[in-house]
């Protein structure tokens, strides 16, 4: 199956705290339907001492959020939209803006 968001595109958060914001994908998980957004969806993991060197902390790392709560933002129309699909005359298949009927990158 061909892929909607790709690592690098800018999406949109549609549900839950960071609603509203946008940010780069930075991972895509397609077994899990799952993506990391850089700098949104921010969770506090404790992380334990593993050795007399390390210490022990309180870290802050990104947490997967599913495809469905992120829409992709198109280059051309700025804005978050549905994402389609389109065979070009040499075979290649392309991810089209369903608002503005733009290729997406």
């Amino acid at each position: 199956m061909a892929a909607r968001v790709k690592r690098d595109d800018t999406v949109e958060i549609n549900t839950g705290k960071d609603r509203g914001k946008r940010g780069q994908v930075r991972l895509v998980n397609p077994k899990a339907e799952r993506v990391v957004v850089t700098g949104l969806n921010m969770v506090k993991r404790h992380r334990r001492q593993r050795s007399a060197n390390e210490v022990s902390a309180i870290v802050e790392m990104e947490a997967p959020l599913h495809l469905s709560n992120v829409a992709l933002v198109c280059p051309s129309c700025s804005k978050a939209v549905r994402v389609g699909f389109k065979l070009l005359e040499d075979g290649k298949k392309v991810r089209v803006c369903k608002a503005c009927g733009e290729a997406i990158g």
